[in-house]
């Protein structure tokens, strides 16, 4: 991808943030896995991807008051700020590309929905893990979703990279023990079906 923030950019410009291919009304299985690794409210949680997710109302809902939000789409991240009104006062908003950020703190855990399966350059992921490694705290958390084995090969227009359980924790690395992973089969607002792989990953470096 040349230009990813011009990519998504125009992606969220041409469609509203409920008629993009992987819009949730509650992200469940997120939800799911983000009480599973048994943080405590107050904990540190980084969305990276999230611009127009609604997972953002759902922690602050049920109580998480240390939100950060990262997109490499200011159009994104302009959607959840308007959906929010007050409320997103008490997010930290970054437009940025995760794989040339320079975290400026650390995270307990680190979510990933639909972003990593687009990194198809091994540079450009060894870039992004680099990201996640300098941001997570020892003993920190990840849950990441990517399209699983028999997802789709190309969305918006570009090629993905399909995953495993085990190939996404051979590609996190050995630090990284796998808790819990399923597949779920998301289905679009345009009603396609599109399998994904979700897991939860402890930092045990």
């Amino acid at each position: 991808m040349s230009d990813p923030k011009k990519h998504w950019q125009a992606a969220y410009e041409a469609k509203a943030a409920t008629e993009v291919s992987w819009y949730e009304p509650v992200p469940q299985r997120s939800l799911e896995l983000i009480r599973a690794s048994g943080l405590p409210q107050s904990a540190s949680l980084i969305d990276v991807g999230g611009g127009a997710s609604t997972l953002v109302d759902h922690l602050l809902s049920t109580g998480f008051d240390n939100v950060t939000v990262l997109d490499v789409a200011p159009a994104a991240l302009e959607e959840s700020r308007v959906r929010l009104g007050a409320a997103g006062d008490q997010v930290q908003w970054i437009a940025a590309d995760v794989t040339t950020w320079q975290p400026h703190g650390r995270y307990d855990l680190w979510h990933d929905r639909a972003v990593f399966h687009f990194l198809v350059e091994t540079t450009v992921r060894d870039r992004y893990l680099d990201t996640l490694r300098s941001a997570l705290v020892p003993d920190g958390y990840v849950v990441m979703a990517t399209f699983g084995p028999e997802g789709p090969t190309r969305c918006s227009g570009l090629d993905v990279q399909r995953y495993s359980a085990d190939e996404l924790s051979a590609v996190l690395g050995p630090a990284f023990r796998l808790i819990a992973s399923d597949i779920d089969e998301h289905v679009t607002p345009g009603g396609a079906v599109q399998q994904f792989l979700y897991g939860l990953w402890r930092n045990e470096a």
